[in-house]
């Protein structure tokens, strides 16, 4: 049996985060589908499609961790490796006064390197995956590291709860590309499901596991369509996960593609170079343009800003 709050409405197609708890088991979780999200933060840089995959899921991780944590500065997942994909990094946003909560990613990949059909494990080789957390107003920087899981991201994102938090954790993530007729470049959908068991649950010594036992092995049976296929409604997919158990599902979330990229910000880290340095920068008019790689605008910095 599932419960809806009075002021419940059916979340959209996609780019939401939909907050879910099964209270009598002590369980709290989330379900993120990105779409126009997605395709934007992947589009800015061509990857290859495992790359991509890899990376679209990074992307839904931040949203889910992110909004979990109701933050109003900036979460970063961020590997670092020694294989082809020798690093990824996404950014979620939490709401601000004039901008809505948002993602972006980027990511870096040698494709000579790259074997076609590479699985994770072959793509980013040993390395490391970071999660920092940054407040805007409040609070101080913090940052977890763990060992890339050859198993994915996912898996190293179940690990980090392990040791960092101590808070079982579990997380599906999936991301795939969707081709439209007329239209040579795909667009990335990404999804992801984290079910979780809360504080207090993990602190009672006197817990009987047996019901996060079963929760988390029926999340684990979650298909990778149903998670990036918008024409399923999240309902859906909790009712068939959880519909033995009274799942409370809140009001979704929106949320949008986000780059916080300003030439200003450019403009003060060039003039802490030397006029020698920012000449070699600049071409033959003078200007500097440097190209965010995560959303892919060309910022022009010219003489009079660099003062």
């Amino acid at each position: 049996m599932s419960e809806l709050p009075q002021d419940f409405s059916a979340a959209p197609a996609g780019d939401f985060v939909l907050p879910f708890d099964i209270a009598k088991a002590g369980v709290r979780g989330r379900l993120v589908r990105l779409d126009a999200a997605s395709a934007r933060a992947l589009e800015a840089h061509k990857l290859p499609e495992a790359a991509a995959r890899v990376a679209g899921e990074t992307v839904a991780l931040a949203a889910l961790l992110g909004s979990a944590l109701k933050l109003d500065g900036r979460l970063t997942v961020q590997t670092k490796s020694d294989g082809p994909l020798d690093l990824i990094t996404a950014d979620y946003f939490g709401v601000e006064e004039d901008r809505p909560r948002g993602v972006r990613g980027f990511a870096r990949v040698d494709a000579a390197r790259a074997p076609a059909g590479a699985g994770f494990d072959a793509l980013t080789g040993k390395g490391a995956l970071a999660i920092t957390i940054e407040p805007r107003r409040t609070g101080k920087t913090y940052q977890g590291i763990v060992e890339l899981s050859p198993q994915g991201i996912a898996s190293s994102a179940e690990v980090y709860f392990s040791q960092s938090e101590q808070l079982p954790t579990v997380i599906r993530l999936a991301a795939a590309p969707l081709y439209v007729a007329g239209d040579k470049e795909p667009h990335w959908r990404a999804g992801g499901l984290m079910l979780q068991m809360t504080p207090d649950a993990a602190k009672d010594a006197g817990r009987d596991r047996d019901d996060w036992d079963r929760l988390s092995l029926l999340l684990r049976t979650v298909e990778d369509l149903e998670l990036v296929d918008t024409a399923l409604t999240p309902e859906t997919v909790l009712w068939r996960l959880f519909h033995e158990d009274e799942v409370r599902v809140q009001p979704a979330e929106p949320i949008s593609f986000r780059c916080d990229c300003d030439s200003g910000r450019i403009s003060t880290v060039l003039k802490s170079y030397a006029p020698t340095q920012r000449a070699g920068l600049a071409d033959s008019d003078g200007i500097i343009r440097a190209r965010c790689e995560f959303c892919g605008k060309t910022h022009e910095i010219g003489p009079e800003q660099l003062g």
